[in-house]
């Protein structure tokens, strides 16, 4: 089982951002964001290099195609945020609230989500390696046809999570507090569980052998 290699953010001293509206193609770098309502811009295809982007309101923020390199996310919240097919490098995102989150398609690379709750995340074909989740709660993720590789889950719910046709290596799953399988069981190969895991999953592993339980 090869360990999680996590990111190191070591920020620079940050420029305040006095600028307007988030701009498609845009390059924000040593930028310090706090208390920005983004809510509807878009920023499509921008790179965020080095940048804190701090209580942020990201609803229907569109961000595909980003690249958000060395920087730190914390406390941002929205609905229906955009970040299909965007890459994440050595990223830290704390704390946030977020609905509907769009990462289909995404690369996410030596990133660490720590703490906060994300309801419906659409990470389908997503690819993520040495990413760390570290107590958060994931309602109803979507990692359907994704690629997960040192990916790791610590005093975290996961609640009716998809993994349907998801390709998975040294994926640990064992710190997870409550593990809610929704679909793709059969997809579990190459994570690790614990015993009192395996007990609490037996009914739907007997269920995906056709075996009967009386």
């Amino acid at each position: 089982m090869r360990a999680v290699r996590r990111p190191e953010v070591r920020l620079p001293e940050l420029r305040a951002y006095d600028g307007g509206a988030w701009e498609p193609e845009g390059d924000y770098d040593g930028l310090e964001f706090t208390d920005v309502d983004c809510a509807g811009q878009s920023a499509r295809g921008a790179r965020f290099m080095d940048c804190a982007v701090r209580r942020c309101a990201l609803d229907e923020t569109v961000l595909s195609r980003a690249r958000i390199i060395d920087s730190v996310w914390s406390g941002v919240r929205g609905v229906g945020t955009d970040l299909s097919q965007a890459s994440l490098r050595d990223v830290e995102v704390v704390d946030g609230r977020l609905g509907g989150l769009q990462l289909h398609g995404a690369v996410l690379e030596r990133v660490v989500v720590r703490g906060g709750k994300i309801d419906f995340a659409n990470l389908r074909r997503a690819k993520l390696r040495d990413v760390a989740f570290e107590g958060c709660v994931l309602v109803e993720a979507d990692f359907g046809g994704a690629v997960l590789e040192r990916v790791s889950f610590d005093d975290c719910t996961l609640t009716r999570v998809d993994f349907s046709a998801a390709r998975m290596t040294d994926v640990d799953l064992r710190g997870v507090a409550r593990l809610d399988i929704a679909r793709g069981i059969d997809c579990l190969g190459g994570a690790v569980i614990s015993t009192s895991q395996l007990m609490d999953l037996a009914p739907a592993f007997a269920a995906q052998l056709g075996v009967r339980v009386e």
